[in-house]
């Protein structure tokens, strides 16, 4: 069976599988389970790479990096230890890449977030632009380590993403997430 084009996929998605027919419904079910595989696979090879390294959580479907490991507080500078831990994540990233099929469309977001303190300087006149150049700092440093840019993605998220109310420090964080595009 054929697959269906990425335009049919987006119209199924748009009108609803059912209007698209059987075999659009059966490609984005299918579409899905794959992405689901890949994700959970990639996870649990960077779960074992990464054991025992503190300020690094998994959950659910996504990893969670401290940004007191990657950056100063304030900063989108990344420090070296953090670009040591990115560049495990960059290496077994491209080690998993040909795992994946070549039509699948996948990127690796990276979410920056912050806390809920305020920050008002001549670099980052909010916490907007704090997440945003964290994430972006994390892209590069992936890329430079052999990431194709096609295959990353940055997102600031500001303070508006919290994981604790009461614990701030939990809240600037990074979040990697392997998703479809």
């Amino acid at each position: 069976m054929k697959r269906p084009t990425l335009a049919a996929l987006v119209v199924a998605l748009i009108l609803g599988a059912s209007i698209a027919g059987p075999a659009v419904s059966g490609a984005m079910a299918q579409t899905a389970d794959d992405m689901a595989r890949y994700r959970s696979e990639f996870f649990g090879k960077l779960r074992e790479a990464l054991a025992g390294q503190r300020d690094v959580q998994v959950m659910g479907d996504h990893f969670v990096i401290q940004s007191g490991l990657l950056f100063q507080s304030g900063a989108a500078v990344l420090q070296p230890a953090g670009e040591k831990l990115l560049a495990t994540i960059a290496q077994r990233l491209i080690a998993f890449s040909p795992q994946m099929p070549k039509d699948a469309n996948w990127v690796l977001q990276v979410d920056g977030h912050t806390d809920s303190t305020p920050i008002n300087n001549s670099l980052y006149p909010s916490n907007w632009e704090l997440s945003t150049a964290r994430a972006i700092a994390v892209v590069k440093f992936l890329n430079s380590a052999g990431v194709p840019n096609e295959r990353l993605v940055a997102a600031g998220y500001s303070q508006y993403q919290p994981l604790s109310t009461i614990d701030r420090a939990r809240n600037r964080r990074i979040e990697l997430k392997l998703v479809n595009r």
